[in-house]
């Protein structure tokens, strides 16, 4: 069975929220999913990776995303890690959902295996941010369990 690590990048706890909800989702489809609100790269140890974070500033990562981001970083090679990224963020500013892109890009560049395009929730929608990571949720699930 599938362990799925949940890291979470949240500044103002919306980014946490989301997490959560996707986690007790996945646990009731029988996923087990680990949630990292203080995310360490050596307490990953699954393949399999949600990256679940808003935008903050000008840009930024969420502060408790910071040393995790760093730790990837300095790796050579991820590619061993399969992921998907979920941003929250606010179309009103230029920087809209920059810490989701840049998150992805990293991956990427380590050479990480992104399972899906980045789901860019709009705080300004009238859905609510978890609805819409709920309803995309399904297509993470079944990428998971069938690879």
């Amino acid at each position: 069975m599938s362990n799925i690590e949940i890291i979470i990048g949240s500044q103002m706890g919306s980014a946490e929220y989301v997490a959560e909800q996707l986690a007790e989702d996945l646990n009731a489809r029988a996923l087990t999913c680990n949630v990292h609100e203080q995310p360490d790269l050596s307490e990953c140890a699954s393949n399999i990776w949600l990256l679940v974070t808003s935008t903050y500033g000008a840009g930024d990562y969420p502060e408790n995303l910071l040393p995790f981001i760093s730790q990837l970083d300095e790796q050579a090679d991820l590619s061993h890690v399969r992921f998907a990224v979920v941003g929250i963020g606010d179309s009103s500013y230029d920087t809209y959902n920059h810490a989701a892109m840049n998150s992805e890009k990293l991956l990427i560049e380590k050479g990480a295996q992104a399972l899906l395009p980045t789901l860019k929730i709009d705080v300004l929608d009238e859905a609510l941010p978890e609805d819409t990571a709920l309803a995309w949720l399904p297509q993470f699930s079944e990428l998971v369990v069938n690879s």
